[in-house]
């Protein structure tokens, strides 16, 4: 095939395609797999959407493909749906390119058939269809070019095959005469769109659009044509028959929603066709491997706790498996501000540099296992196609709660981190729904916050049962989200539910080019907050920790500590006059500010600003709780882990109380900001920042006061 892709001749004819497809049919790789194509990218007007185009030469003519959102249907549930279908209706384009999945011919034609009341020239790029033949499918392509009025051309994207046959079939059809396509319906409603065609044709109704596809259109609702009429001479007259035509039309489907009247006829034509082109080469006499592993894993009984037994077995290997290498990243951080302090004179720049910078860093750097481990554990269930399939199985669940199954992706990518959990809910059909999970998502413990789970699950239980009480509290924050999602459901997102779409790619072997990548990536952005962001926390509450120095109250503590007779004496006058000092700081004055806010759930000043803290990163909660609580009572070389600090120093209920609140309030300033914008607006920050803050005071008040009551 010739092709350039940087300039092409002056007499060059252009044709400007519009591809369109369902989601995972392959249309970006179909494009891609042109060679010297140039890829432009950017986003459609007023949204967040990528635009893509890819721009190519093909002997005397110039093509421009735009890579259109994929969507199921021509609807506006969704941001993605409603670029494609305003594209659609409203833009200049020569010709639609339908690129529909061979191996799910049906459930894709669903689209197809709406794409041809358009009334754009279309050609069906029959993709995948290497795996159709595998699978034994095989297509008429010839016959179902007939049927349709439309060209069918067979693919294969993966392989190249058919490639320049597309392209050519594409020029054939922009220079010929446009032809009706065959779109077909029942009698009764074949019947009232003969009745609008001949008003239209009576009073010579002007449209780019066929009166046919007219008819059709205002039928459906399809608002740019129903718009048009409304505003036309010709709809006194037409609106009595539009009306009666969908009074019969609902009548015939026993339905009064016009809508499922039309999905129903569409499936019909749908699997006429069908019925018509695709054949099995072979009966396949006993089910395929993955029908058998799904009677398993998605089984109505079983599938739920085959799910929980896995999630389990995650944590039980992100703390067993994860611990091991933190003593010896807690020995090098010691040895490291050890070695360092050694080498500075000055007690400022050396308490700034130990205690600000290696102490708050290190405290962070040293969950980089745990948080590793759970990213292999969620890119493992990801790659292998589970993750779909758990989607598919909680759908009736979720459907209790108010949420889709579909949900259940941005849901559980929230457990590594919730910015690309928000970016992922945009795979959700309608704006409710979308906003609905938005704020959910927050009550799926992110990675961040794993650190403060190890940090205090490791300071009240054993190891044995550490595993146990780190599932509980991300179960429990999963819960805690479900109950919340209910509520908003029944008061802020009252609704119709929409049915739920989802794939279910066939079983693979995961891959480990693609874990590693997820795992590396992920990870280096972790350490990468944890060496600029994190560092640069940790040294301004290293500063706000040690400032306004207290000369007075430090002259009178050395000349305790100078006339101490024992070790033991001297120690208790260093550590009392580090807690005097600390609470005269000016973080001290923040957290003794805030303490009566926080005193009904037991927190003292120190946790106080923890959780203050925390709303720039929830790493930082772990440093910041390095800082104040190293300089606590009964801390020496030998019972320096902060693990058994925060056992002295907190009782059980209070953190308890604390985890609550972890789990649920605000997100850190990041994923806030994510928030915002796929949310729409600074005010569904301030919905967000209420609503969590409320549930997490009062959720934690009561978990307070019901452990208090069994201690």
């Amino acid at each position: 095939m010739k092709s350039v892709a940087k300039s092409c001749p002056i007499t060059a004819k252009h044709i400007k395609i519009a591809l369109v497809g369902q989601p995972n049919v392959g249309k970006s790789m179909l494009i891609n797999s042109i060679s010297k194509a140039n890829l432009h990218v950017g986003n459609f007007t007023g949204v967040t959407v990528e635009k893509s185009e890819v721009l190519f030469d093909y002997k005397d003519y110039h093509f421009t493909v735009v890579d259109l959102p994929g969507t199921y249907a021509l609807s506006e549930y969704s941001i993605e749906e409603r670029v494609t279908t305003d594209y659609l209706y409203k833009e200049h384009y020569d010709l639609i390119v339908n690129v529909v999945d061979s191996t799910n011919l049906e459930k894709n034609l669903q689209l197809t058939a709406e794409l041809m009341s358009i009334g754009k020239k279309i050609v069906i790029a029959l993709n995948m269809s290497d795996e159709a033949q595998k699978e034994g499918i095989e297509i008429d392509d010839k016959q179902m070019s007939l049927i349709l009025g439309i060209t069918c051309i067979k693919v294969s994207a993966a392989t190249k095959f058919g490639i320049e046959t597309l392209i050519k079939a594409l020029i054939d059809e922009f220079e010929s005469e446009k032809i009706e396509n065959k779109l077909l319906f029942s009698e009764a409603v074949e019947e009232e769109i003969s009745l609008i065609v001949r008003s239209l044709a009576k009073h010579k109704y002007k449209d780019e659009n066929s009166y046919r596809n007219v008819a059709i259109n205002i039928l459906k609702g399809e608002k740019k044509t129903y718009a048009k009429l409304h505003d036309n001479p010709i709809w006194t007259e037409l609106q009595p028959l539009v009306i009666e035509a969908l009074k019969h039309i609902e009548l015939h489907h026993e339905s009064d929603d016009i809508k499922e009247a039309f999905a129903s006829e569409y499936a019909a034509f749908n699997r006429g066709v069908i019925h018509e082109v695709l054949k099995y080469a072979k009966e396949i006499q006993k089910r395929t491997l993955t029908d058998k592993i799904d009677a398993v894993l998605i089984h109505n009984i079983f599938g739920i706790p085959i799910f929980l037994f896995f999630m389990w077995s995650l944590f039980q290997l992100t703390f067993e498996i994860g611990s091991i290498p933190m003593d010896w990243i807690d020995g090098f951080f010691s040895w490291l501000g050890e070695t360092v302090g050694a080498t500075i004179a000055n007690d400022d720049i050396r308490s700034l540099i130990v205690d600000g910078v290696i102490a708050g860093v290190g405290a962070v750097v040293l969950f980089v296992p745990n948080i590793a481990i759970l990213f292999v554990g969620i890119a493992l269930l990801e790659s292998t196609g589970y993750m779909s399939r758990v989607a598919f199985l909680l759908d009736g669940f979720f459907h209790k709660f108010g949420l889709h199954g579909q949900s259940f992706i941005p849901l559980v990518t929230g457990f590594g981190c919730s910015i690309p959990a928000y970016m992922s809910a945009r795979i959700l059909k309608n704006d409710r729904d979308r906003l609905l999970t938005l704020f959910i998502i927050g009550f799926m413990s992110c990675g961040a916050r794993l650190p403060v789970y190890v940090l205090f699950a490791g300071a009240f239980f054993s190891e044995s049962m550490a595993g146990n009480i780190l599932f509980a509290i991300y179960i429990t924050g999963a819960a805690i989200g479900l109950l919340a999602a209910k509520i908003l459901k029944l008061t802020a997102f009252k609704g119709v539910d929409e049915p739920f779409v989802m794939e279910m790619p066939k079983y693979r072997l995961p891959s480990l080019k693609l874990i590693w990548h997820t795992v590396v990536t992920k990870t280096l952005m972790y350490l990468k907050k944890a060496g600029t962001f994190i560092a640069a926390a940790s040294i301004l509450i290293w500063f706000f920790s040690n400032y306004p120095h207290n000369v007075e109250l430090q002259e009178s503590f050395d000349a305790k500590i100078e006339s101490a007779t024992s070790e033991e004496e001297k120690r208790e006058f260093e550590n009392s006059f580090a807690q005097e000092h600390l609470k005269q700081s000016y973080l001290g004055q923040i957290g003794m500010f805030s303490e009566p806010i926080f005193a009904p759930l037991g927190f003292d000043w120190k946790m106080s600003v923890a959780l203050q803290t925390g709303l720039a990163a929830k790493e930082v909660v772990v440093s910041t709780l390095g800082v104040l609580y190293s300089l606590g009572n009964d801390v020496d070389e030998q019972n320096s882990s902060l693990k058994e600090i925060i056992s002295k120093n907190i009782p059980f209920a209070s953190a308890v109380a604390f985890i609550v609140v972890i789990m649920i309030y605000l997100p850190c300033l990041a994923a806030s900001v994510v928030f915002t914008r796929e949310a729409g607006g600074i005010k569904y920050f301030f919905y967000l920042l209420t609503f969590t803050s409320i549930a997490a005071y009062s959720l934690a008040f009561i978990a307070y006061n019901i452990t208090k009551f069994l201690e």
